[in-house]
């Protein structure tokens, strides 16, 4: 199965590189850095910077449950007393406030309700412990309550002759 177009195969007395030898390479240069001997893998450590903070932490030994009955030492515990209950009167005075609103709408005896809101009010301003917030939403709704309650009382003393 020849074909004509095809070159005759070369002979073995042709040169130094015949397909009986196979092919020739030469060493290589002194300016060529040789091929490192393994591979790195990805995420390998290449030397340098180790970052130390980001290595796991050793596990530290399993602490005693029970304690060694032969020791006599116990510690000396002495309990702290819980912290005094601090009076809070910033949301009373709101509760007062809104309640003594309500009834100033309606009738003008809300005014000793609107009275308590403002003195539980003035409390809490006083204290550094309270919520300033809600102290003076509770002195602003007890003032009004005490405004609308003068209101009223002013326009029945007027209707039942009672001033002027």
């Amino acid at each position: 199965m020849t074909d004509e177009r095809m070159p005759p195969p070369a002979s073995p007395s042709r040169g130094p590189a015949s397909s009986a030898q196979g092919p020739v390479v030469e060493p290589p240069s002194v300016d060529v850095a040789s091929a490192p001997t393994d591979s790195a893998l990805p995420g390998a450590h290449r030397g340098g910077f180790r970052r130390e903070l980001t290595q796991p932490l050793p596990v530290a030994p399993p602490l005693a449950v029970h304690p060694d009955p032969a020791e006599e030492a116990s510690p000396d515990v002495r309990w702290i007393p819980p912290a005094p209950v601090l009076p809070r009167s910033a949301g009373w005075s709101l509760l007062f406030g809104a309640l003594g609103l309500v009834l100033a709408c309606f009738v003008g005896w809300g005014f000793p309700v609107g009275m308590i809101g403002v003195v539980l009010a003035i409390l809490a301003l006083r204290r550094p412990w309270e919520k300033r917030e809600t102290a003076y939403w509770g002195l602003g709704l007890s003032i009004a309550s005490l405004l609308y309650s003068a209101g009223w009382l002013w326009w029945a003393g007027t209707q039942g002759a009672l001033v002027g």
